[in-house]
């Protein structure tokens, strides 16, 4: 019997123009000859699945359950690739930890969390990770930017705090640039984060568990063309993406020390991808957020690393699936 794998895509913020990218990539990678492969779009319309003869069926949202030609399909594990919300933040967790579905993502906790950057920064730097010094905003309680200020030297970054693929970010070298870089980010979300820069060069790990074992994927640095690594540098080959890295044996160990800590820290599962600055003058890795469920895209780092592991994205994908099984077994 083939394993029925739900391909989870779309989401209802504005990445899930990615999530598509991804799902298309996962699903062309996935072994056809093992796994039963439906692609669930979370809309903003609803829970679809497009059957066989190219009609829109609405999931059903008591089991997670589909008809296809009259029978209908439950699913045995849902594979992750919605960035954003509701898939990155906990929400599809916790529905599918209450119907009991498998699920290749961190758990509610860990997804809820990491979704929040200000509180994934202050619970790696508590477990004695490297964090850059940082404010948190809300928009119904705003600071002025002399009050901003008056904590934290420029330059710094100002971010949407929950979400990722840099939509919203800003850099922020004078004090004039401030309050627009705010606007911007609180059109995304209504809190933000505004971090301080650390100069250094800045590198992207992938982390995966298999078989019980925290693997380390080699580490791609980023060289960007823009003054940092924003929505057009990641997506629009504004950026070179160096897998492997060039670097030291010990900034290599640093880094693969401080990726395996955070993803223990966090209580991570499946693939996450944690970005780091390292400082060379301090001769140290500082942690800046952390993606639960990263872009797989033809573009995106992920698929860089496991190729330049020496794995096929097939072996990569079962190797996630299989251990998500295999804990939930362990585990019932």
């Amino acid at each position: 019997m083939k394993t029925k794998v739900a391909l989870v895509t779309g989401g209802l913020s504005s990445e899930a123009q990615i999530s598509y990218k991804s799902a298309k990539t996962v699903m062309n990678a996935l072994d056809k000859e093992k796994y039963e492969v439906y692609l669930i779009d979370i809309h903003p319309t609803g829970w679809w699945y497009e059957n066989i003869v190219g009609e829109e069926v609405a999931v059903n949202k008591a089991d997670f359950s589909i008809e296809e030609g009259g029978v209908k399909v439950n699913f045995d594990v849902a594979l992750m690739c919605i960035h954003g919300t509701p898939g990155e933040d906990g929400k599809m967790q916790g529905y599918f930890d209450l119907i009991g579905l498998p699920y290749t993502s961190c758990d509610t906790a860990t997804s809820a969390l990491t979704f929040n950057k200000r509180f994934t920064v202050a619970v790696a730097g508590f477990g004695g990770v490297g964090v850059a010094k940082s404010l948190h905003l809300f928009k119904e309680t705003p600071m002025t930017a002399a009050q901003i200020l008056g904590q934290l030297k420029l330059p710094v970054f100002v971010k949407p705090n929950n979400g990722g693929s840099s939509l919203g970010i800003s850099k922020v070298n004078v004090e004039s640039e401030l309050v627009p870089a705010l606007e911007k980010a609180f059109k995304e979300d209504t809190q933000v984060l505004v971090e301080e820069f650390i100069s250094g060069r800045e590198f992207t790990i992938g982390v995966f568990k298999s078989k019980g074992i925290t693997n380390v994927l080699p580490i791609t640095e980023i060289k960007t063309e823009n003054e940092f690594f924003d929505f057009e540098a990641k997506y629009q080959g504004k950026s070179e993406e160096i897998t492997p890295a060039i670097i030291s044996e010990t900034m290599l160990t640093e880094l693969t020390a401080a990726a395996k800590k955070v993803y223990a820290i966090l209580n991570c599962r499946g693939v996450v991808r944690i970005d780091f600055i390292y400082d060379e003058t301090a001769g140290k890795p500082y942690m800046l957020e952390v993606n639960t469920v990263p872009g797989q895209s033809e573009a995106s780092v992920i698929p860089q690393q496991v190729r330049a592991l020496g794995w096929t994205l097939t072996d990569f994908y079962a190797a996630i699936i299989q251990d998500t099984l295999a804990a939930t077994k362990d585990h019932n």
